[in-house]
């Protein structure tokens, strides 16, 4: 269902200060033990955290084959190639607050780079994952771009993927993931919350929350240490 800039504005203020493990938490209240977690494999490549609204994306194998050619007609090549076989149309869609997640077919590849994780970060996206690969890595973590990927690649994409579509469900860390569902990802990883039980979800990982931040301020306190927002309560 699409949500109006106001339901995308409540449904991401319910969970702008959850963690990953409270939102885990809110779906085992509501007997969804098994869903919405993506596998261990999909990890951030830097300690950070990000909620937003799924934008997603799928690319396949490229099914062509490389043609045999010199530098200089390889330089072309690639530049049809980008404007042709691996497009990012996505892109141009975004808007503010969204997490794009990327289905790249589990392809050894650089789809996401330095350069143009700023261009949907320009658009409004929060952060992005991929069951595929992202480069550049060292860029993007200097530039304080959310990224969480199954690996870390080398290769352009060239001769290795192509666009399918976009806004669509995809399948990326295990999880079915609908455009308009809810992302929550730090370094814990990254849960995927189905729009439909959004708000329910939210009850009880608020309530979780609030138990933790209670009980972890007791021995803050007990221990000397100096208080920070992981104990506060925002009332």
């Amino acid at each position: 269902m699409a949500l109006s800039k106001e339901e995308r504005k409540e449904l991401l203020a319910l969970f702008a200060d959850l963690r990953v493990a409270d939102v885990r938490d809110g779906m085992d209240w509501l007997m969804q033990h098994h869903q919405g977690s993506m596998t261990p494999d999909i990890r951030p490549l830097w300690r950070t955290r990000a909620v937003g609204i799924a934008r997603t994306a799928r690319y396949l194998p490229y099914k062509g084959t490389i043609p045999t050619m010199t530098p200089e007609e390889y330089t072309q090549w690639s530049g049809w190639y980008y404007n042709n076989v691996c497009t990012y149309p996505w892109i141009d869609a975004i808007e503010e607050g969204d997490f794009c997640v990327i289905d790249q077919s589990g392809v050894n590849a650089g789809l996401m780079g330095s350069n143009n994780t700023m261009d949907g970060v320009l658009k409004g996206a929060v952060g992005y994952v991929s069951n595929g690969g992202v480069r550049d890595t060292d860029e993007i973590i200097l530039q304080k771009i959310p990224f969480w990927s199954k690996m870390v690649s080398q290769g352009m994409v060239q001769g290795r993927l192509q666009f399918d579509a976009y806004d669509i469900p995809v399948v990326v860390g295990g999880v079915l993931v609908h455009p308009g569902d809810i992302v929550v990802a730090d370094g814990d990883g990254v849960i995927v919350v189905p729009q439909a039980i959004a708000k329910e979800v939210s009850i009880y990982a608020h309530q979780e929350l609030r138990n933790d931040k209670i009980s972890r301020r007791k021995k803050y306190e007990a221990l000397g240490l100096e208080l920070d927002e992981t104990v506060l309560l925002n009332e």
